[in-house]
């Protein structure tokens, strides 16, 4: 469904840098499509897989493939991209002066006119599922935990295995924050829309015209405010302005 998003909006050619990419689930998929493309991420062990596997696909549109810190873009020039894709770093930047960084910095990579295509986990989809997760693992989470998440938005893990932190921002929040680096929104959507929590039941669904009627009203129903604050990941899209 990320894929579809994306798709509706790209232009036939572009050249993309993939902020928070890991190793590279988007990144492969769009330079085989023809668009030149960038990498980046924190991890090195993500940004190494990457690297290795372009080598064995031999795959000339990933132009390169760096470790990087979202709020630090140096490495590229002003102006450089025609589509930034933020699928990550918004998931982990906790503090509110980071979060500002990093979309000061798209802003400036990308070209007059330019796409960011940013993924976000809402507020509530985002701190249920901390209940959720005390359910699976208490070790994580307490009393105080749950608390700082419903107020701030803010998660800590308490135990060194699993997730280690998360912000959950409302799209309202969302939506203010690209538009005071001056992004005019073009779309605000659930990824996953209703279908959050039943992905193995729909991908068991044999009736292939059944199968094709659900993505449907998924996509058709994604961007209901409602269905964005409680379905999972949600997806902001938005246009470089002046």
């Amino acid at each position: 469904m990320t894929l579809r998003k994306i798709q509706k909006f790209l232009p036939d050619s572009a050249t993309i840098l993939d902020l928070g990419g890991a190793a590279g689930v988007y990144t492969f998929p769009l330079a085989k499509l023809g668009y030149k493309m960038y990498l980046a991420d924190l991890s090195e062990t993500l940004i190494a897989k990457a690297e290795e596997k372009t080598r064995i696909l031999n795959e000339s549109n990933i132009i390169s493939c760096d470790v990087v810190n979202a709020i630090d873009l140096g490495i590229y020039e002003t102006g450089q991209f025609d589509v930034v894709l933020l699928f990550g770093p918004l998931y982990h930047l906790l503090e509110e002066s980071e979060r500002h960084q990093c979309i000061n910095e798209v802003y400036r990579v990308l070209k007059k006119g330019g796409l960011v295509f940013a993924s976000f986990i809402p507020y509530l989809s985002g701190s249920i599922a901390i209940v959720d997760r005390y359910f699976r693992h208490p070790e994580q989470v307490d009393q105080n935990t749950l608390k700082e998440v419903f107020q701030t938005g803010r998660f800590t893990n308490k135990d060194s295995c699993g997730f280690q932190e998360g912000y959950y921002p409302s799209s309202t929040e969302v939506e203010q924050l690209f538009h005071s680096h001056l992004f005019i929104k073009q779309s605000v959507s659930s990824i996953r829309s209703f279908g959050y929590g039943r992905e193995e039941q729909i991908y068991r669904v044999n009736n292939r015209d059944m199968f094709d009627e659900i993505f449907f009203l998924l996509e058709q129903t994604s961007e209901i405010k409602e269905i964005v604050e409680t379905c999972g990941h949600a997806m902001y899209v938005g246009r470089k302005g002046i």
